[in-house]
């Protein structure tokens, strides 16, 4: 029997790193571990890694969209030496003392691991082409030496209005995301809409996908190709029949969802012309500003317990709820926690049920007619 020598590890397996995962980082996908701590691989490094088997989590393959646990060992292969005419990742430009203020201001909640925001409408969540002013470039007005920069956890249309939550500490990122991804926050939002909806307490039920040709900027209902979306949405108070004033309640967090399902069904939310048209806009002094706002947030808080806040109307919101006569204290007594209308499959199944229990007292019916001669 001959015992094989073990090789010489070269210098390419020497230089692997091994990482462990922390207590911060349960739960997020394996494509952020690396953008917080080695925020110089790029993603096509990460999933040329992964293709090629060399990237692994606790000895296994992984890929860029596995979620990683707390105390898993990650096996990352050598740096790639850096091009010299690779670009120089640009700095944040420092703010100013009005975009420091203008950001303090925003604040409308903040604690140990979150921050709640007021935003404004017509300011972006994020950047994007020909997109300069954002939050996310405001964020440093709001950091803390001891926590690090804050980190946007979820988003909201530029021209949405209203709760945007923010988290103060990686651990709170991660703790908020895997809220919002398993639908266990709160969300509830205000709209005016063309209008008045025949039911007053409704579920949407509507598949939504980018519409084409449109480069991903627009969406559209798709009963084929669509992911799954619902909305719930109560009439709070109706002007006659050409406004009404909604609550509504996403129970999915799909693109524009609230914008495409309420035109989808006759009832664009005021001002939204994009997926409205020009009937979106309503005539008189009502502005041409969207209608949609972010009233009030609900999410466990990491330190247990919950957070649980209300965004004040902007201006030009609380404006045209005046002029069309509306209340605004009748949208803050809607009852919080009444159940749903059951969806579209309850409802077959109860009619399935009716039409059994029909049919049963029908045959026993019957059979009574005809004992009885």
């Amino acid at each position: 029997m001959t015992t094989k020598t073990p090789e010489k590890p070269s210098k390419a397996t020497s230089d692997v790193r091994q990482f462990s995962v922390g207590a911060d980082d349960d739960g997020i996908r394996l494509d952020r571990w690396f953008k917080r701590h080695l925020p110089d691989t790029s993603y096509t490094t990460v999933a040329k890694w992964a293709r090629t088997g060399q990237l692994r989590v606790d000895g296994a393959r992984a890929k860029p969209g596995d979620h990683v646990v707390a105390g898993q060992a990650i096996r990352v292969p050598p740096a790639e030496p850096v091009r010299v005419d690779a670009p120089v990742k640009r700095e944040r430009p420092p703010l100013s003392d009005d975009e420091i203020t203008f950001a303090r201001e925003m604040v409308i909640h903040r604690d140990a691991q979150a921050i709640v925001l007021n935003k404004p409408p017509g300011l972006a969540t994020q950047g994007g082409t020909k997109t300069i002013e954002h939050v996310d470039g405001l964020l440093d007005a709001l950091q803390d030496d001891l926590e690090g920069r804050p980190k946007l956890v979820h988003r909201l249309d530029k021209d949405t209005s209203g709760a945007l939550l923010i988290a103060r500490t990686a651990r709170a990122a991660a703790y908020f995301s895997k809220s919002f991804s398993s639908r266990t926050a709160r969300k509830t939002y205000w709209a005016l809409v063309v209008g008045v909806p025949s039911i007053e307490d409704g579920m949407i039920e509507l598949p939504i996908a980018k519409q084409p040709g449109t480069g991903g900027e627009k969406m559209h209902v798709d009963e084929k190709e669509g992911s799954p979306a619902r909305t719930r949405y109560r009439v709070i108070e109706m002007a006659g029949t050409t406004t009404a004033w909604l609550e509504l309640i996403p129970h999915t967090g799909r693109t524009h969802q609230l914008r495409v399902h309420l035109a989808a069904i006759g009832h664009p939310i005021v001002g939204d012309g994009k997926y409205g048209g020009q009937a979106a806009f309503l005539t008189g002094n009502i502005s041409r500003k969207m209608h949609l706002h972010s009233r009030r947030i609900r999410i466990d808080h990491p330190d247990g317990g919950a957070i649980d806040v209300q965004a004040e109307l902007p201006t030009h919101f609380s404006e045209s709820l005046k002029q069309l006569g509306f209340d605004e204290m009748l949208g803050n007594m809607m009852p919080l926690e009444s159940p749903p209308p059951p969806s579209r499959e309850v409802k077959k199944q109860q009619a399935r049920q009716h039409a059994k229990t029909y049919r049963k007292d029908r045959k026993g019916e019957r059979r009574r007619r005809g004992s009885a001669t």
